[in-house]
C-alpha cells in the first residue's frame, strides 16, 4: 500500500468513522497539534535519561490515544480515565519534591533539554485550547482535555528540573537582568 492516497488533494480527509471534513475542521487541527506535540515530546525523548525517556514514552502513546478518540469519539476504548491524570499529578508532586523550583518568571532555554521541553509544552497549551473549541462544537472528552492540561504543567516542572540538574545558575542572573529591563520601562 502507498502512503499517498491522493484522496485530501482536494482539500479533505476523513475522520475515523469514514466522515469526509476539510482538513480546516477543529478536530483535525486538534489532531494535527497533538501529533506536533507528539513530536516535540519525541525531540525531548531523545535527550532524555531512562525515566524520563519511559514516561515521555508513555506520554507519547496517551497522546495517540486522545487522537484515536478525537478521530472516533464514539469508540469507548479511546477514552481517558482520571488515573492517568493522577499519574501526572504524583510525577508532578514527586518533582516539586526533588529540587527548589524557582517560583518566579523563567527565562526558558537554561539547557538544551528544558528548551525542547518547553516548547513541547508550549504547544500543548496550543492543544489545549484547541481541544476546548472541539468540545464547545463537537463535544470532547472531558478527562482527555483534563490529562491535556496537566501535561502541560508536567512539561513545565520537567523543564525546570532539567535546568536545575544542568546546574543552570545563569538564569538567576538573566532573570533578575529581564525583570530590572522590563521595569525601567514603567
Amino acid at each position: 500500500m502507498k502512503v499517498y492516497t491522493k484522496k485530501g488533494d482536494g482539500g479533505n480527509t476523513s475522520l475515523a468513522n469514514g466522515m469526509s471534513v476539510s482538513k480546516a475542521d477543529d478536530r483535525i487541527e486538534l489532531i494535527g497539534t497533538i501529533d506536533e506535540l507528539n513530536s516535540y515530546i519525541g525531540h525531548a525523548k531523545v535527550l532524555s535519561e531512562d525515566h524520563l525517556k519511559t514516561n515521555l514514552a508513555e506520554i507519547q502513546r496517551t497522546l495517540m490515544k486522545i487522537m484515536a478518540a478525537v478521530a472516533d469519539p464514539r469508540n469507548l476504548d479511546y477514552r481517558m480515565s482520571a488515573e492517568e491524570t493522577v499519574h501526572l499529578e504524583d510525577q508532578i508532586d514527586e518533582l516539586e519534591a526533588a529540587f527548589p523550583r524557582a517560583r518566579d518568571f523563567v527565562l526558558y532555554g537554561g539547557c538544551e533539554l528544558s528548551a525542547r521541553l518547553d516548547i513541547a509544552r508550549a504547544v500543548t497549551r496550543r492543544a489545549e485550547r484547541r481541544f476546548r473549541k472541539v468540545a464547545q462544537n463537537y463535544g470532547a472528552d472531558a478527562k482527555a482535555m483534563q490529562y491535556v492540561n496537566r501535561l502541560a504543567d508536567y512539561l513545565y516542572v520537567e523543564a525546570r528540573f532539567a535546568d536545575h540538574q544542568a546546574g543552570n545558575t545563569e538564569e538567576g542572573k538573566l532573570r533578575e537582568t529581564v525583570i530590572q529591563n522590563v521595569m525601567k520601562n514603567f
